[in-house]
């Protein structure tokens, strides 16, 4: 529990301090090179999922995302493998991150754009919390192909 918490928590104030910085020093419509044209700071408001995809479904995503978060945060009472602990809390983080976005940034509550500013060739642009859930994602295969279940004991092979 108290790795998970420390992921999710250290996740989450990235997300948003990257965020606060994104909009204080980066203009939209204005990229700036990071790594050559590798990295780029390229400043948009996300009203869709990713690639911005959905972005007339904004309230349902903002719920389907509080509702992961719920589930992570109730299934974390189980955790007993480091691995899952770690996932589980990118996961949390970087849900909590968009929602956050969604809930109290323009236009609306649950209506709010993701502020994104990461950008990498042929890539949609995203943010740290996106960065969370995708590691997380893959983590969580990891950890089911190893076998190792939430407890952290190991699934017998028959």
């Amino acid at each position: 529990m108290v790795l998970f918490g420390a992921v999710g928590l250290l996740i989450l104030f990235l997300d948003q301090l990257t965020k606060a910085l994104a909009l204080a020093h980066l203009t939209p419509g204005e990229p700036v090179n990071v790594i050559g044209s590798f990295l780029k700071f390229n400043l948009i408001r996300n009203s869709g999922a990713a690639f911005s995809l959905g972005s007339d479904y904004t309230p349902y995503i903002s719920a389907i995302q509080i509702t992961v978060a719920l589930g992570v945060a109730y299934l974390s009472r189980k955790l007993g493998s480091i691995g899952w602990a770690v996932a589980f809390g990118l996961l949390f983080g970087g849900a909590v991150g968009n929602i956050i976005d969604r809930i109290f940034r323009e236009p609306s509550p649950f209506h709010g754009h993701v502020i994104d500013f990461l950008q990498t060739p042929h890539w949609a642009i995203f943010n740290i919390a996106d960065m969370a859930v995708t590691s997380a994602a893959v983590l969580l295969v990891i950890q089911t192909l190893r076998g190792v279940r939430l407890d952290g004991t190991k699934e017998l092979k028959k």
